[in-house]
């Protein structure tokens, strides 16, 4: 009982992280793995995305009935998301992700001073590119970081949006809209893998997604109200605590 509470708690808290700023998984997965240590990691992945994937969808809905989405851009990057994701979550059935782990606090750190050292960056919304070059890009950037999320998850959302932001041009409040899309994407691609396989606990996944859609609105309504400054400051915060997080789990914690 004590150990779904906890796990109820922190996708709540996941949620509101994750709407404004992405990298909800920096908070959900650390307890998950905490409080079920013996569990298999393909099993905890599995079970905090059929929750996630609420949360992140309620809130790429709430994104786009508030902010105008270039969906001819969104729609081809949402297949390539999609396939992505499903052939990342098979990968990570397959084979080892300890060299990703490695990694990741670098490419971490590579997001962290671009955004640092560029401060107005994802202030204004200014497209860079033509409808097909934008496309393109999108379509791009959604089928790699759906490979990522499907295989190993943390930061995706937080990917996503500094490369909208950085690639494309957008805003961070246009990014953060369109990464919620994306991501609701990539979960639910990744999720149906993980059901098929067995990897998810369906008994803890009704209240920890129902506590995820509620983060999610608290994060959203957060987001839209203080717009993309806001936005930007909590996407800084999330990455500097995702290269900690990651760096210390390379460094310091022995491979599963």
């Amino acid at each position: 009982m004590t150990e779904a509470v906890a796990a109820v708690v922190a996708s709540f808290a996941a949620a509101v992280v994750n709407a404004i700023a992405g990298g909800g998984g920096l908070v959900s997965l650390p307890i998950l793995f905490g409080i079920f240590p013996q569990a298999a990691p393909a099993t905890l992945f599995g079970t905090n995305k059929s929750a996630m994937v609420w949360g992140t969808l309620w809130a790429s809905v709430s994104y786009a009935r508030h902010v105008r989405l270039p969906w001819a851009t969104l729609l081809p990057a949402l297949a390539a998301a999609i396939a992505g994701g499903c052939l990342g979550a098979w990968l990570v059935t397959q084979v080892s992700g300890t060299w990703l782990r490695q990694a990741l606090p670098v490419l971490l750190s590579v997001v962290l001073v671009a955004t640092l050292l560029q401060p107005d960056l994802g202030r204004h919304h200014v497209p860079r590119h033509g409808p097909r070059a934008e496309a393109a890009w999108a379509t791009l950037i959604a089928a790699g970081l759906g490979v990522y999320d499907g295989f190993f998850g943390p930061g995706t959302g937080s990917f996503l949006i500094f490369l909208l932001v950085r690639v494309l041009g957008f805003d961070f409040l246009h990014a953060l809209a369109g990464s919620k899309v994306l991501n609701t994407a990539t979960n639910l691609a990744s999720l149906a893998v993980f059901a098929w396989s067995g990897n998810v606990w369906w008994q803890l996944v009704p209240p920890m997604a129902v506590a995820n859609v509620l983060g999610s609105m608290l994060g959203t309504r957060l987001a839209l109200r203080h717009g993309s400054r806001f936005i930007r400051l909590v996407f800084a915060a999330v990455v500097g605590a995702l290269i900690l997080k990651t760096g210390y789990d390379a460094c310091m914690r022995p491979p599963p």
